[in-house]
């Protein structure tokens, strides 16, 4: 059996503050995805930090490629050269081009080092000083900076914060071709489902220092195992063991259902719930609709324009 890349193995941290991380256990394979997700405060940006060697764990230990990461106490120069971490407020050296930033750092050929420019999509900033960058610039500089050290391992927390659209699909595809042509292996923070769902192999959930659950994408949205879970990946609706079986599911106590687990047809249909439409919704994909039933509302998207406020539905679960 393969060892894998990282091993984290019962950390354990209380800092200044009070707050916890507690019995922190996971592993992680080379060129596998793994997003780490929670509410602030959670313990995320911590969990990092340990992961690098920033930060000196109280109980357990982190193995990278068979080694333990030494922390502060450990080690004079924090970090460990094969585990790049890019933090979500970071700064760039000022009044210098970014040519000479990424000169300083490279350990690669001038060839290897013109690959990772193109894979960043930062050649045509080369000549600009760091205090001319846009957001999105200053980030993929960063991260070039890191790439360059030669990293088998890279830890971005919360990479998307404050970019648009247009500028986080670009750095989502160099994040992409980082695993893909570099082999590079990920380890991401996130907040946000549409970051994180499509990109990763799998899910930590953190909540107050604590793994909650640990999943597949597949499984940590439509299984959650809390509503905490399910709130950080988007709408739910909770209904209970009666109304859940008039849907036309099976089980006990409190079912948590996504949108598009439910199916809406306008009028009354022979099996289902009955219901009125509360208010729609146009999501690009569809409506996104609220249903009053006599058991309560839920949330379910349609592709019928048609489902306006008022209307008369039935709502059944998806085969």
């Amino acid at each position: 059996m393969t060892a894998p890349l990282l091993l984290v193995n019962r950390v354990g941290l209380t800092d200044q503050r009070g707050f916890s991380l507690r019995n922190i256990q996971f592993t992680q394979g080379q060129g596998q995805h793994i997003v780490i997700a929670g509410e602030t405060g959670s313990g995320k940006s911590t969990l990092l930090k340990i992961i690098a060697g920033l930060l000196q764990p109280d109980s357990g230990e982190v193995l990278f490629q068979g080694e333990p990461v030494k922390g502060p106490r450990e080690t004079l120069v924090p970090g460990h050269p094969g585990i790049a971490y890019l933090p979500q407020y970071f700064e760039l050296p000022k009044f210098l081009r970014v040519e000479q930033v990424l000169e300083y750092a490279s350990k690669l050929t001038p060839r290897d080092a013109e690959k990772i420019f193109r894979l960043c999509r930062i050649q045509h900033l080369l000549s600009r000083k760091t205090d001319e960058l846009s957001g999105g610039e200053r980030q993929r500089i960063a991260l070039c900076r890191l790439l360059i050290g030669k990293p088998a391992l890279l830890l971005l927390d919360e990479p998307y914060t404050n970019l648009d659209m247009i500028v986080k699909g670009v750095l989502k595809e160099v994040i992409q071709s980082i695993s893909q042509q570099l082999g590079i292996t990920t380890l991401l923070v996130s907040h946000d489902p549409e970051d994180t769902l499509p990109w990763a192999d799998r899910i930590i959930i953190l909540k107050a220092g604590k793994i909650v659950q640990h999943g597949t994408p597949h499984e940590v949205y439509f299984q959650p195992r809390s509503e905490y879970v399910a709130g950080l990946f988007g709408r739910y609706s909770v209904v209970d063991a009666k109304m859940y079986k008039a849907l036309g599911g099976r089980g006990s106590g409190k079912v948590i259902i996504r949108p598009e687990q439910l199916a809406v047809r306008r009028g009354k249909m022979k099996k289902g719930v009955m219901g009125t439409v509360l208010s729609q919704k146009f999501a690009g994909h569809g409506y996104e609709l609220l249903v009053e039933c006599k058991g309560g509302i839920l949330g379910c998207v349609s592709a019928d324009p048609a489902m306006k406020q008022g209307v008369g539905v039935t709502v059944v679960l998806r085969k």
